[in-house]
């Protein structure tokens, strides 16, 4: 059975409330397609208006970040429970901008893992290593460990749903792109990873997305590889090249 792609933009912190509802409306006609799930994750500020002005499009809302609790004195965070009410569907989970600029652990995202699918969110999952991770030749290895702690306590029905983002740090907003051998060895032997936690039908049906300087030009080659199931897409959702990506047969 063939995977349906999945291309998601995460706007990180960008767009005012007005912005976001200008860009929605740039992106609409050109993001318009049934051949793939189309999710605009934008800064908490923008999450109601944005859902308010996709309501009827093919498009879904996701939230950039969420805590792993309901409510509480938790000053400045989101609950998963307000990203449902808001009509939110999908959260990323550990970007790698969120584990280097706010602490953000393999424990953390976890636990936020675990809590989205409680209150029927689908995580978008990120992994990744640094240049000089990669340069030490244990590439692999950290991924697996990343991808390993994630999934506790998460079932293989739950783990079906899940989105995994593999996103080199070396190759978000660098303009350098892992080449399209680096990011399939990567994505496959995240797979391979998903087949030991779980079994072979949770491999076969967890979709991964490569992320990392994704564009237009590059887009149709990477996603047609193997074990590549679309693209979490950074400054190129912010323009009207999102379309190309989306549509990128």
């Amino acid at each position: 059975m063939a995977r349906r792609k999945i291309i998601a933009g995460n706007w990180k912190m960008n767009m005012t409330p007005t912005e976001a509802l200008a860009l929605v409306e740039t992106l609409k006609p050109l993001v318009a397609t049934d051949e793939a799930d189309v999710v605009f994750c934008v800064p908490a500020i923008d999450l109601i208006p944005v859902v308010e002005a996709v309501k009827g499009t093919n498009i879904a809302v996701g939230a950039e970040n969420m805590y792993f609790e309901e409510k509480g004195a938790y000053t400045g965070e989101i609950s998963p429970n307000m990203l449902t009410d808001a009509g939110v569907k999908y959260v990323i989970i550990g970007h790698s901008e969120r584990r280097e600029y706010f602490a953000e652990t393999d424990e953390t995202v976890n636990k936020k893992v675990v809590k989205a699918f409680e209150h029927g969110l689908t995580p978008i999952i990120c992994c990744g290593e640094t240049l000089q991770q990669r340069e030490q030749g244990i590439t692999i290895d950290w991924i697996r460990k990343q991808v390993k702690i994630a999934f506790q306590n998460v079932t293989a029905d739950q783990a079906k749903a899940a989105v995994i983002a593999y996103e080199p740090i070396w190759a978000i907003g660098t303009g350098r792109t892992a080449t399209t051998e680096q990011a399939e060895e990567v994505c496959a032997a995240i797979r391979t990873c998903i087949g030991e936690i779980y079994d072979e039908a949770t491999k076969e049906a967890i979709r991964i997305q490569y992320g990392g300087s994704v564009n237009a030009g590059n887009a149709a080659e990477l996603f047609a590889q193997a074990d590549i199931d679309g693209g979490l897409v950074g400054g190129a959702s912010l323009k009207a090249d999102f379309g190309s990506i989306v549509n990128y047969k």
